[in-house]
């Protein structure tokens, strides 16, 4: 199956979240969609994130992944999804940073500097050490990490133009349902 890579996939504001969103609806077994598990979609995703990625001043276009870093990037992925997931719900992290750090580590020995993998590696660590670690949140829709670079720190979906829409549309319809006869 493909997908095209718009500039909604790219709401998370970073390029390690936008990594980790590439599995929609993770929180439903159900209808959950890994987009990387058909090998073209990473190129495809790395040929966007220069496009449209919020980080993508800091790295251009990202070369191709390698067939043989696809493992450990796709580790990293989940690694970093269960780190950062677990730092919004304020749950314990200290194992989850151990195996981020882990992933991390692993991509970097193995991958090219400029490659998808170390530069969503670099990111990844870059969220670490920034201020903005305290500004991911968990989108009320879709449950995709992003960034909240409001003024006030009061945004709740990754993208108002989708899940904003979505959400205020459902609302609209079941309140319109409900004075019906």
């Amino acid at each position: 199956m493909t997908f095209s890579w718009t500039p909604h996939r790219f709401a998370g504001g970073a390029l390690a979240l936008d990594v980790a969103n590439s599995v929609i609806l993770r929180f439903n077994p159900a209808r959950s969609v890994d987009r990387f598990a058909e090998p073209a979609q990473l190129n495809a995703f790395a040929k966007a994130a220069g496009e449209f990625s919020a980080e993508r001043a800091l790295f251009g276009t990202p070369a191709v992944l390698p067939k043989q870093n696809e493992a450990s990037f796709i580790a990293m992925r989940e690694a970093i999804d269960g780190y950062f997931r677990a730092c919004v719900s304020e749950a314990e992290t200290s194992l989850l940073l151990a195996s981020l750090l882990e992933a991390v580590a692993a991509v970097l020995r193995l991958g090219a500097r400029g490659s998808l993998e170390t530069e969503t590696a670099y990111s990844a660590l870059r969220l670490l050490s920034d201020t903005e670690k305290k500004r991911i949140r968990i989108c009320g829709n879709c449950g995709w990490l992003f960034i909240d670079r409001s003024k006030n720190r009061s945004r709740i979906w990754c993208d108002m133009t989708v899940c904003g829409n979505r959400v205020k549309a459902a609302r609209h319809y079941n309140a319109r349902k409900d004075r019906l006869p």
